[in-house]
């Protein structure tokens, strides 16, 4: 919202410029913090580092994400390339935001309704289950099988971002949906990551793990609201997990699981407590000048305190963090990963290499088949009502716009063949065909085929 809504102009001093600039900058501010600017900066980032990657500068850039980066403390220290510090470190605030929303809508959101939430949570599960089943279809009996997980994940910016470019003609509710959709995915590939891709298991280190998760939920229940005791029990934690064998992004999930989500002033009591201070406000005295006096700054202070506490953590943390993440470590992220060395005979045997083609059959068949053919059997079934103008046709567009999976999909692929660099090419080489495939029927789809009913 624009400043001048909380403050009107016979109130404010006179500030020539200020009209003039928020006309500027709230439409920047805003699509800053919107799904399209992060779709746009993770594309321009991918297309940099394919450039880059197949540039003069290749070895370079490959070169200098394989560079050592030791923490060392006391006697102890970790030490892992640029690469996996953003893969296992900086990805596990990426974590931390998913668990954060993840909660969120459990506990308020899309997901809080049991009867809402099922037709989107079974649809997400079928369209995990069948790109799983295609691309081991493909794979089956070859060393290559253990990439099915990577076409299960759903990129949601992109997808976002799609449906926002095509807001004008389609139903609201479908927004809605997809939303909640790619959340249970996400929770997905959360436990996929957890259950099947760990290699092997320190129980000591993993024990300690959950000694810290296990005080975090201490700190919580005991009321304790300062954000800075989650971050560092995360941070430890996260090194136990390092340690344990367990992916070390999964500290970030469960360190925003163990985050409080209830404000320490219950939200129904805040307008009695604001005008109780606003009338503190009136009674205090006023300077003829522009200073506030002590009672002033005593009230505002209360205020701010007040503004504080009825903001649980995780809301206060999920905002605090969303910038950085979308516009920061999701960026450096796909500019440290996206970098394939494109040849003309790699590109031609896409369809032709298994783990390639089962990527772009789970992405671009499994996720539309699994989605909108679970979505519509609970509708026909009455078991799960379709969202208020949705139809049929624009279940099979978000099908496919989930099919765009990308930055969870590198994520994946990473996992599924560590050190096996043709493999890795061939699955990001899938995944980026895939993704710009599920993306364009899915844009075109809904913008020409599921147009709503005259």
């Amino acid at each position: 919202m624009k400043n001048s809504f909380y403050f009107p102009e016979e109130f404010r001093l006179y500030a020539p410029w200020e009209k003039a600039v928020d006309r500027l900058l709230t439409p920047l501010e805003e699509f800053i913090r919107s799904q399209t600017a992060s779709a746009l900066i993770l594309l321009f980032m991918t297309v940099v580092a394919l450039i880059m990657a197949n540039s003069p500068l290749g070895k370079a850039y490959h070169h200098f994400f394989e560079q050592e980066l030791a923490l060392r403390f006391g006697s102890g220290e970790i030490s892992m390339s640029l690469h996996h510090w953003i893969n296992e470190g900086l990805m596990t605030f990426f974590f931390f935001l998913i668990g954060l929303e993840i909660k969120r809508e459990i506990l308020v959101g899309e997901l809080s309704n049991p009867r809402a939430a099922l037709l989107p949570v079974v649809a997400a599960v079928g369209g995990m289950v069948l790109p799983a089943l295609l691309y081991a279809l493909v794979n089956h009996g070859k060393p290559t099988l253990n990439g099915w997980g990577i076409p299960m994940a759903t990129d949601i910016a992109f997808a976002i971002s799609v449906l926002v470019l095509l807001r004008r003609h389609i139903p609201r509710g479908l927004i809605t949906f997809l939303i909640a959709l790619a959340i249970v995915d996400d929770l997905g590939a959360v436990l996929v990551i957890a259950l099947f891709y760990t290699q092997t298991l320190n129980l000591k280190a993993l024990a300690g793990a959950m000694a810290v998760w296990g005080l975090l939920w201490i700190f919580n229940r005991a009321g304790l609201y300062r954000s800075g005791l989650y971050l560092a029990g995360g941070v430890v934690l996260w090194w136990f997990m390092l340690s344990s064998g367990v992916h070390a992004t999964l500290a970030g999930v469960l360190t925003a699981l163990a985050v409080p989500s209830r404000p320490k002033l219950i939200p129904r009591y805040f307008k009695d407590v604001l005008q109780k201070l606003l009338r503190a406000c009136e009674d205090r005295p006023t300077y003829p000048h522009y200073t506030l006096t002590p009672g002033q700054k005593e009230v505002i202070q209360a205020i701010h305190a007040a503004v504080e506490s009825v903001q649980p953590p995780s809301l206060k943390m999920e905002h605090a963090l969303h910038l950085p993440v979308a516009l920061g470590i999701i960026p450096l992220f796909a500019l440290a990963n996206a970098g394939l060395h494109l040849e003309i005979q790699k590109i031609l045997g896409i369809f032709h290499h298994p783990v390639s083609l089962g990527i772009v059959l789970g992405l671009v068949i499994g996720k539309v088949t699994g989605i909108s053919g679970t979505a519509w059997l609970l509708n026909r079934l009455g078991i799960a009502p379709l969202p208020r103008g949705v139809r049929t046709p624009h279940l099979i567009g978000v099908g496919f716009l989930a099919g765009i999976g990308f930055t969870m999909c590198i994520f994946m692929a990473e996992l599924s063949f560590p050190g096996e660099k043709i493999l890795l090419e061939q699955a990001k080489m899938g995944i980026l065909l895939a993704s710009l495939l599920a993306g364009l029927i899915g844009y075109l789809w809904l913008r020409y085929l599921a147009s709503p009913e005259k």
